[in-house]
């Protein structure tokens, strides 16, 4: 652990999630900023672990309809099932390739690149703000076909993009190397069904780091000719699936997370830019 970039003394949000889902790769700090938010916000365990059980069955949902390949970005430390044990277990040739700029991720690096032996994993020490890097990583070349369809996951990551980083440009890029056939999936916090008391509180908090969008604006970030959104669009991440989660389903007010599933119906030359 002689990465500069893992100081233990600033939380991470990587670790933070990881500190909700019960994990223990976190540390005093990351379990400090994540009480802090619990006590503005007291089911923010229950948002993690619903964001988590959407991964798994939006994973699912792809796999059943013919994707056999994945980039999932800023999947975080890893908790089982991770999306490749998901995606091989319907098709075990299926393919995955993970990024995160969390060096503590890299440590753990060994576990997610443990898989079917039909199929294949990678993983990236990357950033989603350099999707070109991305991209064109040797490791990502040499795993995903990107003339296939591809599944691509931006699950609890878009809100540490903020308004000034242009998230816009940085899915156009992504977008744009994606085949016809492939799928867009994210998930995004949303703070559009918190009280006002909790909305006050917890934005002091949780805009340090993180800029929460409403279910509109998350819509607005995919506004893009060549996807179509699947089902109602964006809905709470409690509400996708309902029928193949256990019940009772908790309310869209309990779960301050919004998801959104697209289909890229058109390939698109990488560059075009969303107009506004």
């Amino acid at each position: 652990m002689s990465d500069p970039r893992l100081d233990t003394s600033r939380p991470h949000p990587a670790r933070r999630y990881d500190y909700w889902l019960g994990g223990k790769d976190n540390f005093e700090a990351d379990r400090e900023s994540a009480r802090q938010i619990e006590e503005r916000m007291p089911k923010v365990r229950l948002t993690v672990h619903e964001n988590r059980w959407f991964l798994h069955r939006a994973v699912r949902f792809l796999a059943h309809r013919g994707v056999r390949q994945f980039l999932d970005i800023g999947t975080g430390i890893p908790t089982s099932p991770n999306t490749h044990e998901i995606a091989q277990g319907v098709d075990p040739a299926s393919r995955v390739v993970y990024a995160d700029n969390d060096p503590l991720v890299l440590v753990h690096a060994r576990a997610l690149l443990t898989g079917a032996p039909e199929g294949r994993t990678a993983y990236l020490d990357a950033d989603l703000r350099e999707p070109a890097a991305i991209l064109g990583d040797p490791q990502l070349r040499g795993t995903l076909d990107l003339t296939e369809p591809v599944g691509l996951l931006l699950i609890a990551i878009l809100h540490f993009i903020r308004d000034a980083e242009d998230p816009r440009a940085i899915l156009d890029t992504l977008i744009g190397a994606l085949p016809e056939g492939s799928y867009v999936v994210a998930t995004h916090v949303t703070l559009e069904y918190l009280t006002p008391e909790e909305f006050t509180a917890l934005r002091a908090v949780a805009e340090t780091q993180s800029q929460a969008r409403s279910g509109a604006e998350l819509a607005a970030l995919f506004d893009h000719p060549a996807l179509e959104p699947v089902g109602v669009g964006v809905q709470s991440v409690a509400q996708w699936w309902a029928e193949d989660a256990p019940g009772p389903r908790p309310s869209a007010e309990d779960v301050a997370c919004n998801g959104i599933v697209l289909r890229v119906r058109e390939k698109v030359q990488p560059g075009f830019r969303n107009p506004g």
